[in-house]
């Protein structure tokens, strides 16, 4: 779908706050409200737009250990990788996974409240995965940018 550069400005306010009224949107990108609300439509309907969602503080939310986990399969088969997906997309802790290309096959994000529950994680679910050969995790230390606006 190719963008205007109306739709990139309707793209970057509702990156920035996704509740703004559809007045105040349109009156930000110089338009009418029907237009505005017509051009936000065409955005979700060519899935441009996949959802709204409200960005929560994980430390708030007691989730002070973010780890980093390449996890390298023994074998690569379709069946495996679909396999693993599939549990990997069943578990909450794991915000983001990634297919990768080069020593690992996959990299995780996992959010949980300590290292204790990461050393429980391991245990109870990596480990026990009998097509996984190698975790390695790295350990988050500070967080220096998190951010979800796409560069639009």
């Amino acid at each position: 779908m190719k963008i205007d550069r109306i739709q990139r400005q309707i793209l970057a306010e509702l990156q920035k706050n996704s509740r703004i009224s559809n007045q105040e949107l349109a009156d930000r990108v110089g338009l009418s409200v029907s237009p505005c609300w017509r051009r936000v439509r065409e955005l979700e309907e060519g899935g441009l737009i996949r959802s709204y969602v409200a960005l929560l503080d994980r430390k708030k939310l007691g989730l002070d250990a973010c780890l980093w986990c390449q996890i390298r399969l023994k074998k690569h088969s379709a069946a495996i990788a679909e396999q693993f997906e599939s549990m990997v997309a069943g578990r909450p802790e794991v915000v983001e996974c990634y297919e990768l290309t080069g020593e690992s096959d996959y990299l995780m994000k996992v959010y949980l409240p300590d290292m204790d529950a990461y050393t429980a994680f391991m245990h109870s679910f990596l480990l026990k995965m009998q097509d996984v050969d190698v975790v390695r995790t790295s350990v988050t230390l500070r967080e220096i940018k998190n951010e979800t606006a796409l560069p639009i």
